[in-house]
């Protein structure tokens, strides 16, 4: 589980991208810009990640985070058959860009799970993805933000877990 209030637990920013997700609060963002709280505390201080389109983006410049290398393999079970994340996110804008969500084996091959385009409400909304695979290959799960059109227009996410099983 990661709710950014005081890190990335061990999520890390891709090399192969444009720019960065950035860890910020609310009470730090320039008006109009990301949500008025971040979604655990639901409170200006909270923390989440987030990207914003500005003049140092180019629309459709990618920025990409990837969660620590996972295993279907737990000495509690033989095969963990379900794996899910559940996560929060924030949409808001007249020209957002893209949200992607991948799930990225240690081959680097990457399915896609989720895309998201365009405003989806000023407000934090509840994903769950089931991770799929056969169980013997490790994995991650990397988020995709694109830069859209408009200078104040941003994608946020917080609170990201992984079920329990595994």
């Amino acid at each position: 589980h990661c709710n950014f209030e005081f890190d990335l637990c061990g999520w890390k920013q891709d090399e192969n991208d444009n720019f960065n997700w950035h860890l910020r609060t609310s009470s730090t963002a320039k008006l109009g810009t990301g949500p008025a709280t971040d979604h655990t505390l639901q409170e200006p201080s909270g923390h989440y990640i987030f990207i914003k389109s500005s003049f140092f983006q180019l629309p459709g410049q990618k920025a990409r985070i990837s969660s620590p290398v996972l295993s279907r393999k737990n000495k509690n079970c033989k095969v963990c058959e379900v794996v899910v994340i559940i996560f929060y996110y924030h949409m808001y804008g007249a020209h957002i860009g893209s949200l992607i969500i991948y799930q990225r084996t240690t081959l680097k091959h990457e399915k896609i799970l989720l895309n998201l385009t365009g405003n989806q409400g000023n407000f934090w909304q509840r994903r769950a993805l089931t991770l799929s695979g056969d169980g013997e290959e490790d994995f991650q799960v990397v988020f995709e933000g694109i830069a859209g059109e408009g200078p104040k227009d941003g994608i946020a996410l917080d609170d990201l877990t992984f079920s329990r099983e595994c």
